[in-house]
Protein backbone atom coordinates (compact mmCIF):
# COMPACT_ATOMS: atom_id res chain seq x y z
CA UNK A 1 0.00 0.00 0.00
CA UNK A 2 2.84 2.38 0.85
CA UNK A 3 4.47 1.69 -2.51
CA UNK A 4 1.22 2.34 -4.42
CA UNK A 5 0.63 5.62 -2.55
CA UNK A 6 4.21 6.74 -3.21
CA UNK A 7 4.01 5.91 -6.93
CA UNK A 8 0.64 7.66 -7.21
CA UNK A 9 2.10 10.86 -5.75
CA UNK A 10 5.33 10.64 -7.80
CA UNK A 11 3.70 10.01 -11.18
CA UNK A 12 0.43 11.91 -10.75
CA UNK A 13 -1.77 11.77 -13.86
CA UNK A 14 0.56 9.23 -15.50
CA UNK A 15 -0.41 6.72 -12.79
CA UNK A 16 -3.75 5.01 -13.36
CA UNK A 17 -5.66 2.54 -11.19
CA UNK A 18 -7.30 0.01 -13.53
CA UNK A 19 -8.78 -2.23 -10.83
CA UNK A 20 -8.13 -1.58 -7.13
CA UNK A 21 -9.47 -4.97 -5.94
CA UNK A 22 -7.42 -6.97 -8.43
CA UNK A 23 -4.41 -4.65 -7.92
CA UNK A 24 -4.08 -3.78 -11.62
CA UNK A 25 -2.28 -0.52 -12.41
CA UNK A 26 -1.08 1.29 -15.48
CA UNK A 27 1.81 3.77 -15.73
CA UNK A 28 2.42 5.93 -18.79
CA UNK A 29 6.14 6.54 -19.23
CA UNK A 30 7.79 8.90 -21.72
CA UNK A 31 11.22 10.26 -22.61
CA UNK A 32 10.80 13.51 -20.60
CA UNK A 33 10.99 15.78 -23.66
CA UNK A 34 8.61 18.77 -23.94
CA UNK A 35 7.01 16.94 -26.83
CA UNK A 36 7.65 13.27 -26.05
CA UNK A 37 8.56 11.06 -29.00
CA UNK A 38 8.89 7.74 -27.20
CA UNK A 39 6.16 6.49 -24.88
CA UNK A 40 5.44 3.13 -23.26
CA UNK A 41 2.49 2.04 -21.17
CA UNK A 42 3.45 -0.39 -18.39
CA UNK A 43 0.54 -2.41 -17.03
CA UNK A 44 1.15 -4.41 -13.86
CA UNK A 45 -0.83 -6.86 -11.78
CA UNK A 46 0.47 -7.28 -8.24
CA UNK A 47 -0.11 -10.89 -7.12
CA UNK A 48 -0.85 -11.85 -3.52
CA UNK A 49 2.79 -12.79 -2.87
CA UNK A 50 4.29 -9.48 -4.10
CA UNK A 51 6.90 -8.30 -3.22
CA UNK A 52 8.26 -10.99 -0.90
CA UNK A 53 7.54 -14.12 -2.94
CA UNK A 54 6.15 -13.25 -6.38
CA UNK A 55 7.11 -10.81 -9.15
CA UNK A 56 4.59 -8.42 -10.68
CA UNK A 57 2.84 -9.75 -13.78
CA UNK A 58 3.43 -7.11 -16.42
CA UNK A 59 2.73 -6.09 -19.98
CA UNK A 60 4.58 -3.46 -22.04
CA UNK A 61 2.44 -1.68 -24.60
CA UNK A 62 3.66 0.61 -27.39
CA UNK A 63 3.06 0.34 -31.15
CA UNK A 64 6.79 0.57 -31.87
CA UNK A 65 7.89 -1.85 -29.13
CA UNK A 66 8.54 -5.25 -30.64
CA UNK A 67 11.26 -7.68 -31.61
CA UNK A 68 14.69 -6.86 -30.25
CA UNK A 69 13.52 -3.66 -28.49
CA UNK A 70 10.90 -5.60 -26.57
CA UNK A 71 13.25 -8.44 -25.63
CA UNK A 72 15.99 -6.10 -24.39
CA UNK A 73 13.58 -4.11 -22.24
CA UNK A 74 11.89 -7.25 -20.84
CA UNK A 75 15.29 -8.72 -19.96
CA UNK A 76 16.29 -5.51 -18.18
CA UNK A 77 13.16 -5.70 -16.02
CA UNK A 78 13.80 -9.38 -15.30
CA UNK A 79 17.36 -8.54 -14.22
CA UNK A 80 16.12 -5.82 -11.85
CA UNK A 81 13.67 -8.30 -10.31
CA UNK A 82 16.38 -10.96 -9.79
CA UNK A 83 18.79 -8.38 -8.30
CA UNK A 84 16.14 -7.12 -5.85
CA UNK A 85 14.32 -10.32 -4.85
CA UNK A 86 11.74 -9.72 -2.14
CA UNK A 87 11.80 -5.93 -2.51
CA UNK A 88 9.40 -3.42 -4.06
CA UNK A 89 10.60 -2.87 -7.62
CA UNK A 90 7.92 -0.89 -9.50
CA UNK A 91 9.77 2.42 -9.14
CA UNK A 92 13.01 0.80 -10.39
CA UNK A 93 11.11 -0.66 -13.35
CA UNK A 94 9.49 2.64 -14.31
CA UNK A 95 12.77 4.54 -14.11
CA UNK A 96 14.60 1.86 -16.10
CA UNK A 97 12.00 2.14 -18.87
CA UNK A 98 12.28 5.95 -18.76
CA UNK A 99 16.09 5.67 -19.02
CA UNK A 100 15.74 3.50 -22.14
CA UNK A 101 13.28 5.97 -23.69
CA UNK A 102 15.58 8.92 -22.94
CA UNK A 103 18.49 7.09 -24.57
CA UNK A 104 16.32 6.52 -27.63
CA UNK A 105 15.33 10.17 -27.76
CA UNK A 106 19.00 11.24 -27.60
CA UNK A 107 20.18 8.67 -30.14
CA UNK A 108 19.79 8.78 -33.89
CA UNK A 109 16.93 6.26 -33.80
CA UNK A 110 14.16 7.41 -36.14
CA UNK A 111 10.97 8.48 -34.42
CA UNK A 112 8.47 5.68 -33.93
CA UNK A 113 6.02 5.21 -36.74
CA UNK A 114 2.91 4.63 -34.68
CA UNK A 115 0.91 3.59 -37.74
CA UNK A 116 3.26 0.71 -38.44
CA UNK A 117 2.02 -2.64 -37.20
CA UNK A 118 3.17 -6.16 -37.83
CA UNK A 119 2.44 -9.66 -36.71
CA UNK A 120 5.52 -9.41 -34.54
CA UNK A 121 3.71 -6.95 -32.28
CA UNK A 122 1.23 -9.67 -31.42
CA UNK A 123 4.02 -12.13 -30.78
CA UNK A 124 5.95 -9.84 -28.48
CA UNK A 125 3.27 -7.90 -26.65
CA UNK A 126 4.00 -9.52 -23.31
CA UNK A 127 1.42 -12.31 -23.32
CA UNK A 128 4.18 -14.87 -23.04
CA UNK A 129 5.33 -13.22 -19.83
CA UNK A 130 1.79 -13.32 -18.45
CA UNK A 131 1.76 -17.02 -19.18
CA UNK A 132 5.04 -17.55 -17.33
CA UNK A 133 3.83 -16.17 -14.04
CA UNK A 134 0.23 -17.32 -13.92
CA UNK A 135 -0.29 -19.63 -10.96
CA UNK A 136 -0.50 -23.31 -11.78
CA UNK A 137 -4.06 -24.34 -10.98
CA UNK A 138 -3.97 -27.88 -12.25
CA UNK A 139 -1.49 -30.61 -13.04
CA UNK A 140 0.83 -29.75 -10.11
CA UNK A 141 4.42 -30.94 -10.08
CA UNK A 142 4.53 -34.69 -10.10
CA UNK A 143 7.16 -36.69 -8.29
CA UNK A 144 8.44 -39.63 -10.23
CA UNK A 145 9.16 -42.42 -7.80
CA UNK A 146 11.99 -44.52 -9.18
CA UNK A 147 12.60 -46.36 -5.90
CA UNK A 148 12.10 -50.11 -5.98
CA UNK A 149 11.05 -51.70 -2.67
CA UNK A 150 13.65 -54.47 -2.98
CA UNK A 151 16.65 -52.15 -3.03
CA UNK A 152 17.38 -49.55 -0.37
CA UNK A 153 20.70 -48.78 -2.02
CA UNK A 154 18.86 -47.35 -5.03
CA UNK A 155 16.89 -45.17 -2.60
CA UNK A 156 20.13 -43.72 -1.24
CA UNK A 157 21.76 -43.42 -4.64
CA UNK A 158 18.88 -41.94 -6.61
CA UNK A 159 16.89 -39.12 -4.99
CA UNK A 160 13.30 -38.30 -6.01
CA UNK A 161 13.02 -36.30 -9.23
CA UNK A 162 10.39 -33.59 -9.66
CA UNK A 163 9.15 -32.16 -12.97
CA UNK A 164 7.89 -28.59 -13.43
CA UNK A 165 5.11 -27.34 -15.65
CA UNK A 166 6.32 -26.59 -19.20
CA UNK A 167 6.46 -23.09 -20.69
CA UNK A 168 5.90 -22.83 -24.46
CA UNK A 169 6.77 -19.76 -26.55
CA UNK A 170 6.85 -19.63 -30.36
CA UNK A 171 6.98 -23.42 -30.64
CA UNK A 172 9.92 -23.76 -28.22
CA UNK A 173 9.11 -25.61 -24.99
CA UNK A 174 11.01 -25.36 -21.72
CA UNK A 175 10.62 -27.67 -18.71
CA UNK A 176 12.53 -27.83 -15.45
CA UNK A 177 13.43 -30.95 -13.45
CA UNK A 178 14.72 -30.89 -9.88
CA UNK A 179 16.31 -33.38 -7.49
CA UNK A 180 17.75 -32.95 -3.99
CA UNK A 181 21.42 -34.02 -4.12
CA UNK A 182 24.24 -34.18 -1.58
CA UNK A 183 27.03 -35.78 -3.65
CA UNK A 184 28.37 -35.43 -7.21
CA UNK A 185 27.60 -39.15 -7.60
CA UNK A 186 23.90 -38.40 -7.05
CA UNK A 187 24.08 -35.64 -9.65
CA UNK A 188 25.45 -38.17 -12.14
CA UNK A 189 22.76 -40.72 -11.27
CA UNK A 190 19.94 -38.17 -11.69
CA UNK A 191 21.29 -37.01 -15.07
CA UNK A 192 21.57 -40.62 -16.23
CA UNK A 193 18.01 -41.33 -15.06
CA UNK A 194 16.64 -38.26 -16.85
CA UNK A 195 18.38 -39.32 -20.05
CA UNK A 196 16.61 -42.67 -19.89
CA UNK A 197 13.44 -40.72 -20.64
CA UNK A 198 13.31 -40.55 -24.46
CA UNK A 199 11.55 -37.18 -24.49
CA UNK A 200 14.13 -35.56 -22.20
CA UNK A 201 17.01 -37.24 -24.07
CA UNK A 202 15.65 -35.80 -27.34
CA UNK A 203 15.64 -32.19 -26.05
CA UNK A 204 17.76 -29.75 -28.06
CA UNK A 205 19.46 -28.64 -24.82
CA UNK A 206 19.48 -30.05 -21.28
CA UNK A 207 20.96 -27.19 -19.26
CA UNK A 208 21.81 -27.89 -15.64
CA UNK A 209 23.39 -26.46 -12.51
CA UNK A 210 23.88 -27.81 -9.01
CA UNK A 211 25.06 -26.54 -5.63
CA UNK A 212 26.10 -28.84 -2.80
CA UNK A 213 27.10 -27.46 0.61
CA UNK A 214 30.09 -29.20 2.16
CA UNK A 215 29.55 -28.90 5.92
CA UNK A 216 33.10 -29.93 6.93
CA UNK A 217 34.83 -27.40 4.68
CA UNK A 218 31.98 -24.84 4.84
CA UNK A 219 32.26 -24.38 1.09
CA UNK A 220 30.02 -25.01 -1.91
CA UNK A 221 30.64 -27.65 -4.52
CA UNK A 222 28.91 -26.32 -7.63
CA UNK A 223 29.01 -26.69 -11.39
CA UNK A 224 26.90 -26.04 -14.47
CA UNK A 225 26.50 -27.18 -18.07
CA UNK A 226 25.25 -25.16 -21.09
CA UNK A 227 24.69 -28.21 -23.33
CA UNK A 228 25.00 -26.02 -26.42
CA UNK A 229 22.91 -23.09 -25.12
CA UNK A 230 25.78 -20.64 -24.61
CA UNK A 231 25.90 -19.00 -21.12
CA UNK A 232 22.61 -20.63 -20.01
CA UNK A 233 24.23 -22.89 -17.40
CA UNK A 234 26.10 -20.00 -15.80
CA UNK A 235 22.93 -17.91 -15.62
CA UNK A 236 21.07 -20.81 -14.05
CA UNK A 237 23.80 -21.25 -11.43
CA UNK A 238 23.77 -17.49 -10.78
CA UNK A 239 20.00 -17.63 -10.13
CA UNK A 240 20.53 -20.47 -7.64
CA UNK A 241 23.23 -18.43 -5.88
CA UNK A 242 20.94 -15.40 -5.65
CA UNK A 243 18.12 -17.54 -4.25
CA UNK A 244 20.65 -19.10 -1.85
CA UNK A 245 19.60 -22.69 -2.54
CA UNK A 246 21.86 -25.63 -1.90
CA UNK A 247 21.92 -29.43 -2.06
CA UNK A 248 19.86 -29.34 -5.24
CA UNK A 249 20.26 -30.07 -8.95
CA UNK A 250 18.12 -28.19 -11.49
CA UNK A 251 17.93 -29.30 -15.12
CA UNK A 252 16.04 -27.25 -17.73
CA UNK A 253 15.19 -29.03 -20.99
CA UNK A 254 14.55 -26.98 -24.11
CA UNK A 255 12.92 -28.38 -27.24
CA UNK A 256 13.69 -25.86 -30.01
CA UNK A 257 10.72 -25.09 -32.28
CA UNK A 258 12.48 -23.49 -35.23
CA UNK A 259 11.95 -19.82 -34.28
CA UNK A 260 14.81 -17.89 -32.63
CA UNK A 261 13.74 -16.39 -29.29
CA UNK A 262 16.81 -14.21 -28.65
CA UNK A 263 17.35 -13.28 -24.98
CA UNK A 264 13.79 -14.42 -24.17
CA UNK A 265 15.12 -17.97 -23.95
CA UNK A 266 17.10 -17.04 -20.83
CA UNK A 267 13.98 -15.54 -19.28
CA UNK A 268 12.07 -18.78 -19.84
CA UNK A 269 14.93 -20.93 -18.52
CA UNK A 270 15.11 -18.79 -15.36
CA UNK A 271 11.33 -18.74 -14.92
CA UNK A 272 11.13 -22.55 -15.20
CA UNK A 273 13.94 -22.97 -12.69
CA UNK A 274 12.60 -20.39 -10.24
CA UNK A 275 9.06 -21.82 -10.36
CA UNK A 276 10.18 -25.37 -9.56
CA UNK A 277 12.54 -24.19 -6.80
CA UNK A 278 9.74 -22.17 -5.18
CA UNK A 279 7.31 -25.11 -5.44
Amino acid sequence: IDEIEALSSIYGDDWCVVDEDEKIYCIKINDCLDQPKWTVCLQVILPQGYPTAEPPIYQLNAPWLRGQDYMELANSLEEIYVQNLGESILYLWVEKIREVLMEKAQSSDPEPDIKKTSEEVDEDDGDDFLLDHQPVLEDPIKMLNYVTPESHEVDEELPPIYHGNPITDRRSTFQAHLAPVVTPRQVKRVLEKLNENKKIASATHNIYAYRIYCEDKQTFLQDCEDDGETAAGGRLLHLMQILNVHNVLVVVSRWYGGILLGPDRFKHINNCARNILVE
